[in-house]
């Protein structure tokens, strides 16, 4: 706080130490209240000042002959216009009127045609034509006067109104009165009852439709009686409907996976071919799984007799180790060992190749796994046992695939300068020795109901039969030339060992590491097959019933695909749209039938009975009673026909007596307005005095921000942005003070304005100040420049919707929302309430409102000032750099 008001101490020392600030503060404190003070003078009393408001009057009226008199009403009009000088009237010709009012010389024009009393007159004709006045207004020149003379016209007219109604009343009366009294009391009996039996007699072609619709109604009583129980059956029905309902939801809801199957049901009408010819490979294989069987049990030998080969040659080997003594007995002894055991090596080649087809069979499980997990067609204990087997197999490749891949790096060594074929194999079997790795960490951990592994899992494995897949495909190609390539390099060693013992004696150990690896992995290549051979009876089996049922149903799966495709393509999505109009029925209207059906229900059992009796009375009544009903009517309306073509009704109502001039002035004006004004105001200028007082306020703060820094200098930083904020906040509130009071104090001494609590307007009037200047401050102080336009933006949005000069009922809707939420809103309420009369509550109301817009202001201070601090100055200095904007 000590720092808040060094600041405000050193603002105004400043000030009033520069003789040319304090002579702009002061200015700053005056200038806001000319602006209120030039406004509230300028429009102090118009409407006292309408004399200056000029019509022109034309007046063609010829006149007319009432009853042997001659009268002449637009002369009339003329003369009472001649003596008013509320407007002012210029009495001219036609063409001259016409003229003016076109370029501005009138605001309006009236004019009386010559046939206007005559029109008048056929009040006493069979036929009346009304008379008219012209009436013409210039609209642009001026907003408000088209309204001033439109009230004169109307005015105009409304008096020609009541002179003759009280004219033509006065005659009627004057008769009545020479007539008497006599029928007095009983004439609007007599009138009313009149007027019933001719409205009577007029409505009896409409009785008798309702008659027969009544007797009709009669008639289709017991259907409707029948349907009546259609619809307490359908009351009853209404549980099942509803559960019926919430599967019509259900299935919508289920429409995008009909969708996904209709897709898959295409794809598969695209794959009809593949799948005979799948079909057609089933058959086949059951044709020829004999042979297949022949096959395995073969490949089983080889496998024994390749173990055979790399057991007789890793024996030798090790012999030929032992027994070396010098170079020349290892020159004559390992070319005899190559042509002994070439086959062993020869091995290599076939013995890796088929640990690739296991190695794919290994992905494959895991892949078919996968989707039946992420399908949801495994039970908990089914995915379980199947994890487990997967594993185990992974494992075996696993280590299958850490024996290729040392094989491949013995046969890359002994490659003079290595080969590329040979490292790219290597890099594969890696990446695929990784993801079966991976594929096992997930088959420990999965679930029949893990979905995110499932998908997982799916992924590593169909990455696990491309790599695989890789690998066989470039096999026969690449990879076999290259072994064999290593191989051969191995033998041309060997048999020249007596030219290079020493290349010779390093090739032994990695020759003996090719034949363990080989042996190794035959070992699994054995296992696999012997698996396999011991399962082929139970494949044959299962690819014979599979074979069988191919033959049985593959035609009807077929035609059941394609009439599924085409009923998905053409059927389907009329359907799916009848499904989505039953959805959005249930949802939005079955809820209202069901309550309109139970509502009529509900009328049915209580209230159709007694309808239905009402309906045989009146059907008995219409049948039995109005015939002589409708014959009495008629000889009742004939007979006051009669009675008035006999007698004149003037002659009748001529002993009525009356005040004539009493009852005349009642007709012509039958309506006395008590006028009460509460909180009375004597003129325009008091009344508008809260608007412009509160603009001046507003515009003060305005200049504040537009001439005055927010800012405060401050290089050693000793200063908190908040500390500024309200430091600065108490130079301007004090200004803005200063200008309250000097508005407020020059309306009441100056202007002569009439304020009903003098000392509430002024202190009522600082407190907005002090309201507006806050939430102006604000805005500049936390935003900079943009704060200035914002506040501008607010002036704006204020000055239409504020209600200030007009209601705010009467401005458009967006304004009339806008109102309870602008700060000019209750600032001018409140100062109408210390202008025209204080009440309580409404005074209360718009301080606390403004003491709202007051807190808010100073919470975007609090919480925005230091965060935004950097940002406003940087924005500020950008704008100073246009040396445009300070």
């Amino acid at each position: 706080m000590k720092n808040v008001f060094t600041i405000y101490r050193n603002d105004w020392i400043r000030i009033f130490k520069a003789p040319v600030a304090a002579l702009l503060i002061v200015a700053l404190m005056v200038l806001p209240s000319l602006y209120a003070w030039f406004n509230l003078a300028a429009s102090w009393d118009p409407y006292s000042n309408t004399s200056g408001i000029k019509i022109a009057v034309t007046s063609e009226d010829e006149g007319a002959v009432i009853r042997d008199s001659s009268v002449n009403i637009g002369d009339e009009i003329v003369s009472s216009l001649k003596k008013n000088d509320k407007l002012g009237w210029e009495f001219v010709s036609k063409e001259k009127a016409k003229e003016g009012v076109t370029k501005g010389e009138y605001y309006a024009s009236l004019y009386i045609p010559h046939d206007f009393s005559a029109k008048i007159a056929t009040i006493l004709e069979d036929k009346q034509v009304k008379p008219e006045i012209d009436y013409s207004v210039n609209e642009k020149l001026n907003a408000i006067a088209p309204k001033m003379t439109s009230t004169g016209a109307s005015t105009i007219v409304q008096q020609v109104k009541e002179n003759f109604i009280h004219t033509v009343s006065e005659s009627v009366l004057s008769v009545f009165n020479d007539a008497g009294i006599k029928l007095e009391e009983e004439l609007p009996t007599i009138r009313n009852i009149e007027e019933k039996i001719f409205a009577l007699e007029k409505e009896v072609p409409k009785i008798n439709e309702l008659g027969e619709k009544v007797v009709t109604l009669e008639g289709k009583l017991p259907e409707i009686n029948k349907q009546a129980q259609k619809i307490l059956t359908l009351e009853a029905a209404f549980p099942d409907i509803n559960e019926a309902s919430k599967n019509i939801l259900l299935l919508e809801e289920k429409l995008p996976e009909l969708d996904k199957v209709g897709e898959g049901i295409l794809v598969l009408q695209e794959k009809a071919p593949e799948i005979q010819k799948l079909a057609d490979g089933v058959m086949e294989l059951d044709a020829h799984f004999s042979d297949i069987s022949e096959m395995v049990t073969k490949a089983l030998s080889n496998v024994e007799d390749m173990q055979s080969f790399l057991e007789t040659a890793s024996g030798s080997l090790e012999k030929i180790e032992q027994g070396i003594n010098n170079g020349k007995q290892l020159a004559d002894t390992l070319p005899a060992f190559i042509d002994a055991n070439g086959q062993a090596l020869d091995a290599v080649g076939p013995v890796y190749k088929q640990n690739l087809l296991l190695h794919q069979k290994t992905a494959d499980a895991v892949h078919q796994f996968a989707a039946l997990v992420q399908n949801g067609n495994l039970t908990e204990e089914e995915a379980k046992t199947n994890a487990v087997a997967l594993q185990a197999q992974v494992q075996t490749s696993i280590d299958s695939l850490t024996r290729s891949v040392a094989l491949f790096t013995t046969l890359n060594s002994v490659t003079p300068n290595g080969d590329d074929a040979l490292l790219s194999e290597i890099k594969d079997l890696q990446a695929l020795q990784t993801n079966f790795q991976q594929e096992k960490k997930l088959l420990h951990t999965i679930q029949a109901e893990d979905k995110e592994k499932a998908s997982s899992l799916l992924a590593l494995s169909q990455e696990a039969i491309e790599l695989s897949t890789t690998l066989m495909n470039r096999y026969d190609k690449q990879t076999e030339p290259a072994i064999h390539r290593a191989i051969e390099g191995i033998k041309d060693s060997a048999q020249n060992a007596m030219n290079d013992l020493e290349s010779a004696q390093a090739n032994i150990p990695k020759l003996e590491e090719i034949l363990k690896n080989t042996d190794e992995s035959l070992a699994f290549a054995q296992e696999e097959l012997t698996k396999l051979h011991s399962d082929l009876p139970t494949i044959e089996k299962k690819i014979h019933e599979a074979t069988n049922l191919i033959k049985k149903n593959m035609d009807k799966v077929l035609a059941g695909i394609n009439d599924a495709a085409e009923f998905y393509q053409k059927s389907f999505p009329s359907l799916k749209e009848k499904f989505h109009e039953a959805a959005n029925f249930v949802r939005n209207d079955l809820p209202a039938a069901e309550q309109d059906i139970s509502k009529v229900a509900a009328f049915i059992k209580t209230d159709l009975p007694r309808v239905e009796d009402a309906v045989h009375k009146a059907a008995d009544m219409v049948q039995n009673e109005l015939p002589n009903l409708e014959a009495t009517l008629t000889k009742t309306a004939d007979s006051i026909r009669k009675f008035e073509d006999e007698y004149d009704l003037g002659e009748i109502i001529s002993l009525l007596k009356n005040d004539i001039q009493q009852e005349s002035d009642f007709i012509s004006d039958p309506i006395v307005l008590n006028e009460n004004s509460l909180f009375p105001i004597p003129n325009y200028g008091s009344a508008n005095s809260p608007f412009y007082t509160t603009l001046s306020l507003w515009v003060g703060a305005l200049l504040l921000i537009s001439l005055l820094r927010v800012d405060v200098r401050d290089p050693e930083g000793i200063y908190t942005p908040n500390q500024v904020y309200f430091g600065r906040w108490l130079t301007f509130v004090t200004i803005g003070l200063c200008q309250s009071l000097i508005v407020t104090l020059g309306d009441m001494f100056i202007l002569k304005a009439y304020v009903a609590e003098p000392v509430a307007f002024v202190l009522f009037s600082m407190f907005i100040s002090l309201v507006f200047m806050t939430i102006v401050y604000t805005l500049v102080s936390v935003f900079g420049n943009l704060g200035k336009g914002l506040a501008i933006i607010f002036l704006v949005l204020q000055l239409s919707g504020s209600g200030g000069t007009f209601p705010i009922q009467v401005a458009p809707p967006f304004f009339q929302k806008i109102n309870p939420y602008l700060p000019f809103t209750h600032a001018i309420n409140l100062l109408r309430e210390t202008v025209g009369g204080m009440v309580k509550e409404k005074v209360l109301f718009s301080i606390s409102m403004l003491i709202v817009f007051s807190v808010i202001a100073l919470i975007i201070a609090l919480f925005l000032k230091k965060p935004l601090a950097n940002g406003t100055r940087k924005m500020t200095e950008k704008a100073k750099a246009s040396e445009i904007i300070h």
